[in-house]
């Protein structure tokens, strides 16, 4: 794997430590993270001052009733979910997504694929995969987008990523992201909004592609 480049900014590394991202992008934060020694120390350190601030909030009292409310929760048997590992190029965050199944490839046009891994008011995940030298049609964006990098590489106006890359796109950027020749290049990728293209073809399609 070459050097990641491309890293989590700290205001959603911050978000993702106090448990208040969204789930799509909390799974690409969690993904990145697990693929990048430098964003996992990142990530510790803000667990680490959280929890310093935790112990230094004044003691507030409860009532009998809420504290045998949550004795009674915590007293209850706990189903624990299964736990999936990394599988290929995907990380152990996507497999869990996936509960533990390969991806389930759809065409949406040009051999480019995708897969919807989560879909809800709080935003999509999808994985897409990008034959080498094809290019994700011209679009801007009408909130955020987290994209990483899972194999292979692409290009935009940006610059180029490469495996465990994070692209971080809002309604500033517009770009052409193209996938660079070789390998098939396979990404995770969250948004909160519909993306808007460009051209006439890929915006009567897109209600077809949730995209």
């Amino acid at each position: 794997m070459s050097a990641i480049t491309h890293h989590i900014p700290d205001h959603l590394l911050a978000a993702y430590a106090a448990g208040s991202l969204d789930f799509p992008f909390a799974m690409v934060v969690a993904a990145h993270v697990s693929m990048c020694l430098e964003c996992r120390a990142a990530l510790e350190a803000h667990q680490t001052i959280g929890g310093t601030l935790l112990e230094e909030v004044a003691e507030t009292r409860i009532s009998a009733g809420l504290k045998d409310k949550v004795f009674a929760q915590l007293d209850a048997p706990v189903r624990e979910k299964p736990v999936y590992p990394r599988s290929g190029v995907f990380p152990g965050p996507v497999m869990q997504a996936l509960k533990g199944k390969p991806p389930r490839w759809k065409t949406v046009g040009m051999g480019v694929r995708q897969c919807i891994v989560s879909a809800s008011e709080q935003g999509t995940a999808r994985l897409l995969y990008i034959p080498g030298g094809r290019a994700v049609p011209d679009h801007s964006h009408n909130g955020l987008e987290l994209t990483l990098v899972l194999q292979g590489s692409f290009s935009d106006e940006t610059g180029r990523y490469g495996v465990g890359d994070l692209e971080v796109a809002d309604d500033d950027l517009e770009h052409t992201p193209i996938a660079d020749e070789g390998d098939p290049c396979i990404c995770l990728a969250a948004t909160d909004a519909p993306l808007r293209f460009s051209s006439l073809i890929p915006r009567l399609v897109q209600p077809f592609i949730r995209i």
